[in-house]
């Protein structure tokens, strides 16, 4: 078995940052209207003519479903290597301490068949797989808005091997539910939608 590659001095593969870039500027706008909901929207995006591909999209789609939002700790030997990489600085390396975090930051839910997060796009390419939403964000007045967030992932021997995300060090973050994310957006598209309405007399 090859050595473990030294967490601390990784960094995101070069080739992502210009695809990064422009689905930042693509998922900006606050609000959902063009997150992708629909079943057999989301299956489209699975599709390639790379069965490799095509495999590593539906692993990581599964797993979102499964793990991330479902809260099925239990399945994570499934789904990541035992020697998985994890860049998040509020979560350590390795499958077992990933099954610790999604215990200590939600509930089991069943499982629903669509990611439920306001999704934007997956992208596959060589081992990576990239997975962009839109996020609810408070600002230093409380005042709510929309950016995006992406989760890359790298696969490896069909599982997942690393993950990258631009999460900052943060207490909160290790109790952070992402089935908190739909009822985030709509309270804050409520609140930008009563700042609109004119005052009456």
């Amino acid at each position: 078995m090859a050595p473990p590659r030294c967490v601390a001095h990784e960094v995101l593969p070069m080739k992502f940052y210009p695809i990064l870039a422009l689905l930042a500027c693509a998922a900006a706008p606050s609000s959902q209207a063009q997150s992708i909901q629909a079943e057999d929207a989301q299956a489209a995006l699975l599709a390639s003519p790379d069965p490799v591909l095509a495999s590593n999209k539906k692993l990581v789609y599964d797993m979102y479903r499964e793990v991330l939002l479902g809260g099925r700790a239990d399945l994570v030997d499934r789904y990541f290597t035992v020697e998985y990489l994890q860049h998040n600085p509020n979560v350590a390396s390795g499958r077992d301490a990933l099954a610790r975090f999604i215990r200590g930051s939600r509930p089991e839910r069943p499982v629903k068949p669509t990611i439920t997060l306001p999704l934007i796009t997956m992208i596959a390419e060589r081992d990576f797989v990239l997975v962009v939403t839109q996020r609810p964000m408070r600002d230093d007045k409380d005042e709510g808005y929309v950016t995006s967030w992406f989760d890359l992932f790298r696969i490896a021997g069909g599982k997942i091997a690393e993950h990258w995300d631009p999460a900052l060090k943060s207490s909160a973050m290790l109790k952070f539910d992402p089935n908190s994310v739909s009822d985030a957006l709509s309270r804050i598209e409520s609140e930008k939608a009563g700042a609109r309405e004119p005052a009456r007399p």
